[in-house]
């Protein structure tokens, strides 16, 4: 089925379903040790009523486990979060995902076709900030210290915009990405 003026339509067949509810994405976007997970459970109660909330990281043990080798295809993942935010549209409410997404991971993908306007934000820290909070983590967690490094640096440069976890509380960075939802749903 693809989106068709205004309904489902199957290409193969030709067969029509009602119309299709496409909702914004609001993707709050970081490397690791930006704070996603951290404020996760602010979001919940902010934007209760607002927006399903979810942390992309879910899925990676279970489509990791259904993956033939055990490693899983990103694309594949990605694409899996777009769908997901196309059903949570169906029950009439947009998705706030954290996850480290970049609108071009998002756009060639098939369930891009069902989502609505996307809009992007950054959690961040300084580099110092970021090795000292993924040292402290447990063992079992990745530790890939340097590539986060180097992705946080291009995120810094090249979305926007960005919200610095260290300037201010979980609560408060909490409630700035909440205001920024709301004042783009309100457009």
């Amino acid at each position: 089925m693809e989106p068709d003026d205004g309904v489902a339509r199957c290409a193969a067949c030709g067969n029509v379903d009602p119309q299709p509810v496409i909702r914004a994405l609001f993707v709050v976007t970081g490397a690791s040790g930006s704070g996603k997970t951290t404020i996760f459970p602010e979001l919940l109660s902010r934007m209760s009523g607002w927006c399903a909330v979810f942390d992309a990281d879910w899925l990676i043990d279970p489509l990791g486990r259904a993956a033939k080798d055990g490693q899983i295809d990103w694309a594949a993942f990605t694409d899996t979060w777009l769908h997901v935010a196309h059903g949570v549209a169906q029950n009439g409410l947009p998705t706030l995902l954290l996850a480290p997404f970049i609108p071009e991971h998002l756009d060639n993908l098939p369930g891009r076709a069902w989502i609505g306007e996307i809009h992007s934000l950054v959690l961040d820290c300084p580099d110092a900030e970021r090795r000292r909070r993924m040292e402290a983590r447990p063992r079992w967690r990745a530790r890939d210290i340097d590539a986060q490094t180097e992705f946080g640096r291009w995120l810094r440069k090249n979305l926007s915009p960005v919200i610095d976890t260290t300037r201010q509380s979980p609560s408060e960075v909490a409630e700035t990405v909440a205001a920024w939802v709301r004042d783009r749903m309100a457009v």
